[in-house]
């Protein structure tokens, strides 16, 4: 164990996070404990690597303690983790668990309903932000209009068919990695962007947060632990370049170990702005509390090739508060930024900063008739001196969304903020709008279907002729149409559109010619649904129609899973039985959240005893292939084997029966438990 003080770090605050940047920064951990004292069950090891901010080793360590006992506390901790990690579908699961244990608090009933909203759950998410206001007496009545009038809001963009055909966001895959890559710029022949997908090496996972005596070392230098990612850095990509392998660290020296934020750059190329985290150059005595290393703005000019030593922005205050997602006007005059610093409206607030003949910048100045409540992000002035920003204050899809502000006579003013809708912004983090042309861009987002965490995304709007394609989303069995499922449509490598469907469970898309897609209908409570369309061979002009049946899920009902036979007094899993179980494999990849049992029975016949133990290895061996397999987490499906103790007719011990009815005990069957 290292003896010195070891430093952690918070995340980068790039628009991906939205909470107040006293979460974001260079995080000093200074907690003097001996070696004696230092705890040894799990979840005391969780708390620890949870308060300092290791999230991603803190709820390997909450789930395994959450296994051996479950609690309120542990659940409640790792729904917490994910959703600072980000992770959408656990985030909801954990946050449902949480909530449904004694000792849950309102704030996590908030926490759910926006878990939900981030995935797209909206009609799921109002009646929890109604629920959370109710319970949260006094009832704030405006805020909770708020929000559930955003749930109908994204509702109405997502069955907007004329603007999903009029926009198309691509994936640019060129620039994206597994890792989370935003910020997309051009400049000097190159796109210029940020990413943390630099190569995590000598991770050493037995690392223990703890300090000996006060002498303080400075942060791992390879990865940064909220994430166990590496750090940020910039990145360029020369245009002329067709695959990846041309891609390189971008050549300023920042004088720094650690996070690197977006550029900005002037017209001419030749004038950067940036953000950066930088250790101070003495610590902090008190070495019983955690500090905050706030977020600073740096400038650097190109001389030639060679960027010179960049120089800190006359308002950086990195002991007080942050400064971050710097833009810079195309003519170097105006310094468009976000900051916590005191007075603000919100969480983070844009702010402008002009610079005179003299190179002297103006004191910062709140942008008060566009900041709100919650936190401003990423602005970036069109060539028509319109302003695009990032927000959570505004009424939104989920997360940050796109917003963009008309300057008028008297100025910018939130009268005139319009949301970009999708396909623009998802139920996820959209941020880092950046136009290159009055019909052509780049934004960032964390949206699914991703490569990573986040990525880069083209925009292009160009309305173009398609095939009209119709459909119906009915309740399997039923055949009862449903409102507000969520249909979703991908072809290849491109990102999947999503609308929903309208009172009537209809549903319209406009498809391209000879292309072949996939069609994907999901909803709280039922099972996913797929299905193959193409327009190849389809004639100009020419209409589809595909209609989806969503089947209900019903809880702790068996549904048995046919054409799962073993050899004679066998537990291993036969080619043909291998068959049946991959679609259970599928099932349970279309639908993340469930948690099953596999339940395994035999006939009668034999010792019972016998049975029992016969079955119990069947279910695990099943199990185990579908989690090996299938790379389905283990913790989503229990085995469980019942013997002969459930038979379907009367063919107990010394009954006689045909083959075909002894056949009928012997099943595998999947129940599901929590979707």
């Amino acid at each position: 164990m290292n003896e010195q003080a070891l430093v952690n770090t918070t995340t980068f605050p790039n628009a991906k996070m939205k909470k107040t940047f006293t979460l974001f920064g260079l995080v000093v951990c200074m907690l003097i404990l001996s070696l004696q004292t230092m705890a040894q069950y799990t979840l005391k090891q969780a708390d620890d690597q949870y308060n300092l901010y290791n999230y991603s080793k803190a709820v390997e360590l909450y789930l395994k303690a959450h296994k051996k006992a479950p609690t309120y506390y542990t659940a409640e901790h790792i729904a917490n983790c994910y959703r600072l990690l980000r992770d959408y579908p656990n985030q909801e699961t954990w946050y449902a668990n949480a909530i449904s244990l004694d000792g849950t608090k309102p704030e996590d009933i908030l926490n759910y309903a926006n878990a939900l909203k981030n995935n797209g759950k909206y009609k799921e998410a109002k009646a929890q932000f109604t629920r959370y206001y109710i319970l949260s007496r006094p009832t704030d009545t405006a805020r909770r209009n708020f929000y559930t009038s955003a749930c109908d809001s994204a509702v109405k963009w997502l069955t907007d068919s004329s603007k999903i055909e009029q926009v198309e966001v691509k994936n640019e895959y060129i620039l994206n990695s597994p890792k989370s890559d935003w910020g997309a710029v051009k400049a000097n022949g190159s796109t210029v962007f940020t990413s943390d997908r630099a190569e995590v090496v000598n991770k050493d996972d037995t690392r223990k947060p703890f300090l000996r005596f006060d002498n303080v070392k400075g942060p791992d230098k390879k990865v940064y632990q909220w994430t166990d990612n590496g750090y940020l850095r910039l990145y360029e990509l020369a245009e002329k370049g067709k695959t990846a392998d041309v891609l390189k660290l971008f050549p300023v020296d920042a004088e720094t170990e650690y996070h690197i934020g977006a550029a900005s750059f002037t017209a001419d190329g030749r004038e950067m702005f940036f953000t950066v985290t930088r250790l101070p150059r003495k610590w902090a005595k008190d070495t019983a509390k955690i500090h905050t290393i706030n977020l600073e703005i740096y400038s650097t000019k190109r001389n030639g090739s060679v960027w010179a030593n960049p120089t800190s922005f006359k308002y950086n205050d990195a002991a007080k508060f942050s400064n971050d997602d710097p833009f810079i006007t195309p003519d170097g005059k105006t310094l468009y930024f976000v900051s916590d610093r005191p007075g603000g409206a919100g969480g983070t607030d844009i702010y402008i900063s002009t610079r005179d003949k003299s190179g002297n910048w103006s004191a910062p100045i709140n942008l008060k008739a566009i900041n709100t409540f919650g936190n401003e992000r990423t602005p970036f002035l069109d060539s028509h001196g319109s302003l695009f920003f990032s927000s959570d204050g505004y009424k939104g899809m989920g997360g940050l969304d796109i917003f963009k502000a008309t300057k008028t006579a008297t100025g910018f003013s939130a009268k005139n903020v319009v949301n970009l809708a999708y396909p623009i912004n998802s139920s996820q983090d959209d941020f880092a709008f950046n136009a290159l042309t009055d019909s052509t861009g780049y934004l960032s987002s964390n949206r699914f279907g991703g490569l990573g965490s986040d990525d880069i995304y083209s925009y292009t709007i160009n309305p173009a002729s398609c095939y009209r394609l119709d459909g119906v989303v009915y309740e399997k069995g039923t055949i009862t149409p449903l409102a507000n499922a969520t249909v979703s449509l991908a072809t290849g490598k491109e990102k999947a559109i999503k609308i929903r469907t309208d009172a009537t469970g209809a549903f319209t898309y406009c498809l391209k010619r000879n292309t072949t897609y996939t069609l994907r209908a999901e909803k709280a409570g039922y099972l996913v649904d797929n299905e193959m369309v193409t327009t190849k061979g389809v004639e100009p002009g020419g209409s589809l129609k595909k209609d989806l049946y969503l089947e209900k899920i019903e809880l702790n009902k068996p549904i048995r899973i046919e054409n799962i036979y073993y050899d004679l007094d066998k537990s291993y899993i036969r080619p043909d039985a291998a068959k049946e179980l991959n679609k259970l494999i599928k099932i349970m990849k279309d639908n993340p959240t469930l948690v099953i049992e596999l339940g395994s029975h035999t006939d009668s016949r034999g010792n019972d005893d016998y049975n029992m133990a016969l079955s119990q290895r069947r279910a695990k061996a099943a199990v185990e292939y579908i989690t090996n397999v299938g790379d389905i987490d283990e913790n989503r499906i229990i085995p469980h084997g019942y013997g002969e103790t459930r038979l379907l007719n009367k063919c107990a011990n010394g009954v006689k029966c045909t083959e075909a009815e002894h056949q009928l005990n012997r099943r595998t069957e999947f129940t599901i438990l929590k979707y």
